[in-house]
């Protein structure tokens, strides 16, 4: 199934950052196809382990064999718990490329593209209670608007909300192609870019992924040796401020008021001040890359 997935993203630059002892452990937080992991291996020695965990069960297929490698199913929110069972408590580097997989956006049976898809799930574990069609037929008109508001940034959250709330009261909507029969009269704008905000904020909520995110930040800061690093790769501007202001102060919640002294020391220091972006040809073979940042901190 790799083949299915596409290069990851500015590769050459995460395993240049994330390798500083060839014989140290890494995690790679987000296996999906095994692109990192792969390349990761080629830059560790012989005693060095990796470890990589995916919760989306579609990942096992793509486990590599190399006894420096070991695959573990779950969120990577749990990180401690489950490195934990491997004996492992602390890293010598961690990965993490929070965007969706080519794979899982181009697969019907994941729901989570608006185009071509009947299902209409979302789910990147399928163990989860929640799917997108029980978040559009279920929360409250408000809880609606702070979806598409604070995870997709969309301009008419209200407007948009209200329409689900008609349509579902007539019946309830069953699937994506349904959904969008209700949307697409709301659309500001261009439309796949307001389909795409609109997806994004479903998809956030039923993986409850800025949450995951902010629980494995302090996870993984805390399992990291003393010149250990910290290499995240993010897709869109919610999840890179959780993780600058994380990088910046320790602290998760970027909208809190909170003013970093000059004079405190916090664990982590970022080693590029701006995050490195795709250049031009990397975004003309993958139009995926357009909008990612890849931000580095090394721990104190």
């Amino acid at each position: 199934m790799s083949q299915a997935y596409h290069k990851p993203v500015l590769l050459t630059q995460c395993i240049e950052a994330l390798v500083t002892d060839r014989n140290g452990i890494y995690l790679d937080a987000t296996f999906g196809g095994g692109g990192h992991s792969r390349e990761i291996l080629d830059h560790i020695g012989s005693s060095a382990q990796l470890i990589a965990m995916d919760q989306d069960q579609d990942a096992r297929m793509n486990a590599i064999d190399d006894s420096r490698f070991r695959l573990q199913m779950g969120n990577f929110r749990f990180v401690k718990h489950y490195l934990r069972y491997f004996g492992v408590t602390q890293l010598n580097g961690i990965l993490a490329d929070l965007g969706v997989s080519s794979y899982q956006l181009d697969a019907p049976s994941k729901g989570f593209s608006f185009s071509g898809s009947e299902v209409f799930d979302m789910r990147m574990n399928q163990r989860s209670a929640q799917s997108a069609i029980d978040i559009i037929n279920h929360e409250k008109e408000e809880s609606l608007v702070n979806i598409f508001s604070s995870y997709g940034e969309v301009r008419n959250s209200k407007t948009l909300a209200k329409a689900i709330i008609t349509a579902r009261e007539l019946r309830p909507i069953s699937n994506t192609h349904e959904f969008l029969n209700c949307v697409e009269p709301q659309v500001m704008g261009n439309k796949a870019r307001y389909l795409a905000q609109v997806f994004q904020a479903i998809r956030i909520k039923v993986n409850d992924e800025i949450g995951a995110l902010q629980d494995f930040l302090v996870a993984g800061a805390d399992m990291l040796v003393p010149g250990g690093r910290l290499v995240v790769l993010t897709y869109h501007s919610i999840e890179d401020r959780v993780v600058k202001h994380f990088i910046k102060s320790g602290h998760t919640d970027h909208s809190e008021n909170y003013m970093l002294k000059e004079d405190r020391q916090w664990i982590l220091k970022p080693v590029n001040k701006k995050p490195i972006l795709p250049d031009a040809e990397e975004i003309k073979l993958n139009s995926r890359a357009r909008s990612a940042k890849l931000r580095i901190a090394e721990k104190i």
